[in-house]
């Protein structure tokens, strides 16, 4: 993990919640990270379609996971080129932009600068090939990649359906400009695996600290993802997914962004400038709505709040928790968010609590991991 930037680094902080904890946040600090080649000789780039931010990454290492506002507003190609005057080089995070197919779409906070909220509400499936063109693009990735992206489990029919459109857009030759220069891609593979599982392929992939971690492939093990949209919440049975069992539910850390901005007058619950004054550490938690005269504490409301919402999410788990389950492995942003009152609150109930870390970048290391099985496998079995 690397430390805060200074103020006179131009890096796409609001996108970027903070442990209230620890403070300990990736910034994107390598915008030049080269993708590495894995033992199939094929680059990988994973997508976690995050709906506060996305977060990708073209390797296993944690600090190379890059976080992009989840924002896209579809624009003319004029509007999209206009307007570059900077005389040095600055961010390409902060001015991520495509043309693609006769379209222009700025993507993050530029497109949040343009009026693009977050998309609460909507399938991931849109704007989804945007999303990943944008990030092969920062990556400086072209020829031939594989891709791995997640979806929400709301049912075996719906995941299945939305799993084959995702497929099919993403699938296949691109050319696109990406911020002034031309792009070819072909992407040749795409696996796309529920939301909350690439957690579950991060964790075990870890080195065992002590006896409190057990081996997750051999006990029934709960996935507990709580994203901004939804919380995903897979059971796996010796590394098994357990379909019947598993669900994503819409309720989220959007919903409790609803109730601080409930509390702030003028407040807007999909701003990036409130989501970040609510995940900084305490004493540094102001936001000032856009017309206000002056900032609101948000430690003045946060702590009820926190608890209030920690006790909803746990009667929500322990709702749906089956009963073989003896242990459950927190990730996402909300994962972290509310691990200290969310962990206390399950060891009442007698259940083993874990917290995939780091949390945020987890889903999108793992299913990175998954790639490369993937392409490793089908490599030793033309061998």
């Amino acid at each position: 993990m690397t430390d805060q930037p200074s103020a006179a680094t131009p890096m796409n902080a609001a996108a970027i919640p903070m442990n209230r904890v620890t403070a300990s946040t990736p910034i994107n600090a390598n915008p030049t990270v080269p993708p590495s080649v894995n033992n199939s000789g094929k680059k990988i780039l994973s997508v976690d379609l995050g709906r506060t931010s996305t977060k990708t990454c073209v390797s296993r290492e944690p600090n190379n996971v890059v976080f992009v506002s989840a924002n896209v507003k579809q624009m003319s190609m004029e509007q999209v080129r206009g307007g570059v005057f900077e005389a040095r080089a600055t961010d390409p995070l902060m001015d991520l932009w495509i043309e693609y197919q006769g379209k222009g779409y700025a993507v993050g906070q530029l497109a949040a600068d343009f009026g693009a909220d977050l998309g609460v509400g909507q399938s991931k499936v849109e704007d989804a090939l945007v999303k990943v063109l944008a990030c092969a693009g920062y990556f400086k990735l072209k020829d031939e990649i594989s891709v791995v992206l997640g979806l929400p489990y709301h049912s075996q029919e719906q995941f299945e359906r939305e799993k084959a459109q995702m497929i099919s857009q993403v699938t296949g030759p691109h050319v696109l400009n990406f911020r002034g220069e031309s792009v070819s891609l072909n992407i040749t593979k795409v696996w796309v695996m529920p939301e909350g599982y690439g957690s579950l392929l991060w964790c075990e992939a870890q080195p065992k600290k002590g006896a409190t971690v057990p081996d997750f492939t051999k006990v029934s093990v709960a996935i507990v993802d709580i994203g901004h949209q939804t919380t995903d919440c897979l059971m796996i049975d010796n590394f098994r997914f357990a379909r019947g069992a598993s669900k994503s539910e819409d309720f989220g850390m959007s919903k409790f962004y609803e109730l601080v901005a409930a509390e702030v007058e003028g407040a807007d619950s999909q701003s990036l400038s409130l989501i970040s004054a609510v995940n900084r550490p305490k004493g540094d938690r102001f936001y000032r709505p856009r017309g206000s005269g002056k900032p609101t504490n948000l430690d003045d409301i946060l702590p009820n709040l926190i608890e209030m919402f920690s006790r909803e999410i746990c009667s929500r788990v322990l709702a749906w928790l089956p009963e073989r389950v003896t242990d459950v492995i927190l990730t996402g942003g909300g994962g972290e968010f509310f691990w200290e009152d969310v962990q206390r609150l399950l060891k009442e109930a007698k259940i083993n609590a874990h917290l995939a870390a780091p949390s945020r970048q987890a889903n999108a290391l793992g299913q990175y991991i998954y790639g490369e099985a993937q392409l490793s496998s089908a490599r030793s079995s033309r061998a």
